[in-house]
């Protein structure tokens, strides 16, 4: 369904633009006209006066190509840095391999810059096909080849899923190669199934602030497109034998408008990979200042840790925005997080929840980490954190 304004009833009395909540609805010469931001929530028909909105089929828009059975096969987009994949692209073949199971089709993976070697990575992991672009264009990440490249392949093929990573990379260009092939897509998604009835992706996110989880389908159009976040996916299993096709990609034709002339990481932020890591100790505003993070990063060295914080702590001022664990920082799944002075607001715990073993430093026992730790500790950090470094250093000797 869509919404439609009826131009000739229209008088240009804006009622429409001043309640949208999405920013839908503008003016053009003097008449209400609807922009690419339209959710269809159908507000606007309730508020316009003389009844020139109204909501219609959608009819036969579907584009590229109108029959949905032409498209078949799920894809993973492989993001490589400095000629490594990322290990996001081993956890989308891992509920990639789900995915094409349930849908009795094939699962590939989309590999643009770095080697063979890594394509074949990417085969023992679980993919029967790579679609590799070897162009020193990609060895330095920029949206528009990425996203015309894409775009390419997809009307070639014709996937009828395609995920990628919510990465800074993901999130660049994913969003511009659906907008581009007319298609839906879903953000940070923490869930992916397949509604058995109908066949269609059921994509699942958080939603107002975590407070519920939406269920997001897109049954008109294809492919269905969603970026997953990294580290709430298991990888599939790893098979040095696994065989499968790499597919060379031409990728002549490709127009850039902008060049990358250095990637620099900000000071320590290439030393930090919390996504990565098997140990995260975590402070939040318990720790009353910025100081409480000495205490943090002492515990971290000692277990061979990575420091994080909740968004209170950025927020304060405390650490930098690069450590933050939760909703709209990191998403994380090491095998320990000590979460410190966190109180465990729904937003954090969205991040850190999927933990092997979650212990739990808090002085009310009513805090809502609880509900989620493995091991809590009802009591001062800065008595039991000083406890807990003495009893590593006699355990070490």
């Amino acid at each position: 369904m869509r919404i439609v304004i009826d131009a000739e009833l229209c008088t240009g009395c804006e009622a429409c633009v001043n309640a949208c909540p999405f920013g839908a609805m503008e003016m053009k010469d003097g008449k209400a006209v609807i922009n690419d931001f339209c959710n269809v929530c159908k507000g606007c028909i309730d508020v316009c006066p003389v009844g020139a909105i109204s909501e219609v089929a959608d009819g036969d828009e579907f584009k590229p190509g109108n029959d949905l059975a032409d498209y078949k096969g799920v894809w993973i987009f492989a993001e490589q840095r400095h000629g490594k994949v990322a290990g996001v692209a081993y956890e989308l073949l891992g509920i990639g391999r789900k995915l094409a199971e349930e849908r009795n089709t094939t699962l590939s993976a989309v590999l643009f810059g770095a080697d063979d070697s890594e394509a074949q990575e990417l085969i023992r992991w679980g993919a029967e096909k790579v679609y590799h672009a070897k162009d020193v264009l990609f060895d330095t990440f920029n949206d528009e080849p990425y996203s015309q490249l894409m775009i390419r392949l997809i009307e070639q093929y014709k996937p009828e899923i395609v995920l990628a990573g919510a990465t800074a990379i993901g999130r660049s260009f994913v969003p511009r190669v659906a907008g581009r092939i007319k298609t839906g897509l879903t953000a940070d998604c923490t869930q992916l199934e397949i509604d058995r009835e109908t066949g269609n992706l059921m994509q699942i996110r958080p939603a107002f602030g975590g407070n519920i989880m939406a269920t997001i389908l897109c049954p008109s159009y294809r492919p269905q497109m969603a970026t997953v976040r990294p580290r709430v996916m298991k990888r599939g299993e790893y098979d040095a034998s696994r065989t499968g096709e790499i597919i060379p990609v031409n990728a002549e034709g490709l127009t850039c408008r902008t060049r990358v002339l250095a990637s620099v990481c900000e000071e320590g932020t290439c030393k930090i990979n919390l996504q990565d890591a098997e140990i995260i100790v975590s402070g939040g505003r318990g720790l009353g200042d910025a100081k409480g993070f000495e205490l943090i990063r002492e515990v971290a060295e000692l277990v061979g840790g990575v420091v994080g914080s909740s968004r209170a702590a950025v927020d304060e001022g405390w650490i930098p925005y690069r450590h933050q664990v939760g909703q709209t920082g990191k998403t994380v799944c090491p095998k320990i997080y000590i979460a410190c002075g966190i109180s465990g607001a729904v937003q954090h715990i969205v991040g850190m929840s999927s933990s092997d073993i979650i212990i739990a430093i808090n002085k009310n026992p009513d805090a809502p980490i609880f509900n989620v730790a493995t091991y809590g500790i009802v009591g001062d950090l800065y008595e039991v954190l000083p406890l807990l470094i003495k009893k590593i250093r006699e355990a070490r000797g």
